[in-house]
């Protein structure tokens, strides 16, 4: 690709020798003013046609330079729309009371005087009940999810800790501290993913639990003692703090950090998996649904 740049650059010397010889017939006829625009337009011409020609030989070079791509790579079906929506919807809510918690949580902050933006702790409140909402709605929704479908019932059979599970934490740091040669492999969830459902699935029973005795004062001292409160108001805030550490460092971390996933496992979003991103990372998986 270097000889189409060497010869672009020929070509170009070529065409303005030969413009320069026509350029001096011109000027010996011609009034140095036609001489001189004469000669600055063709100039500009031939400059542009140049780097037009250097540009596309270097995008040619480039393109051979990149490795072949196989036009059909096979995928699998990772998760269900169903399984994507409510992802989604749970992350939406969590960004919501993690923006709104954390100023609560350290009035003092320069964090705390962002939502002076939007109308102060009044709003900020009607935003953190939106995203209460959606939490509890989700929780309830996964529920059902898992009780009356039965993809949701083998999702969470496949979701529950086994003695694999601790096994192949044993396998992990034996590779790690390079006893062995490989790593563990897991089936359709690894212990990294389980921790990541289960840890949701806890945090969301004290949260909803503990906030609807915050949003509901009144009704919550009627039926508990003083302390109850007390309790979940404390459960709540370190819970809080803890989940979002969790997201924070493990989560976002695993799915868009990892140099295997960077700037993300796009999973999340189309459902696909790649044959090569499956034999990695669920190599002992039994069966899946081609992409």
């Amino acid at each position: 690709m270097n000889r189409d740049v060497e010869k672009a650059s020929k070509e170009l010397s070529q065409e303005l020798e030969g413009q320069i010889e026509a350029a001096e017939d011109i000027r010996r006829t011609a009034a140095p003013e036609v001489v001189e625009e004469e000669l600055r337009r063709e100039l500009r011409q031939e400059i542009k046609a140049c780097l037009e020609r250097t540009v596309k030989a270097r995008e040619a070079e480039r393109r051979a330079l990149e490795p072949a791509r196989p036009k059909d790579e096979e995928e699998f079906v990772r998760f269900s729309l169903l399984v994507r929506l409510q992802h989604m919807a749970l992350m939406s809510s969590c960004f919501i009371l993690i923006l709104t918690g954390l100023p609560m949580k350290f009035p003092e902050s320069r964090f705390a005087h962002f939502f002076s933006v939007v109308g102060g702790v009044s709003a900020s409140g009607i935003i953190r009940r939106i995203g209460a909402t959606m939490l509890i709605f989700v929780g309830v929704f996964h529920l059902c999810y898992i009780a009356f479908l039965k993809e949701g019932r083998r999702e969470f059979q496949e979701l529950l800790p086994k003695l694999k599970d601790v096994q192949d934490v044993l396998q992990n740091i034996r590779y790690f501290l390079g006893i062995t040669k490989h790593g563990a492999r897991f089936d359709r969830f690894s212990y990294i993913e389980k921790f990541d459902y289960w840890a949701v699935y806890w945090g969301m029973v004290v949260m909803i639990a503990s906030g609807l005795m915050l949003w509901r004062q009144d009704l919550a001292m009627a039926i508990f003692p003083k302390f109850f409160l007390d309790m979940a108001r404390e459960a709540h805030s370190d819970e809080a703090l803890l989940a979002t550490l969790a997201i924070i460092i493990w989560h976002f971390y695993n799915v868009h950090l990892n140099p295997d996933s960077f700037p993300t496992n796009r999973t999340w979003l189309t459902d696909k998996l790649s044959k090569e991103r499956m034999m990695m990372h669920h190599h002992l998986i039994r069966s899946s649904t081609r992409g």
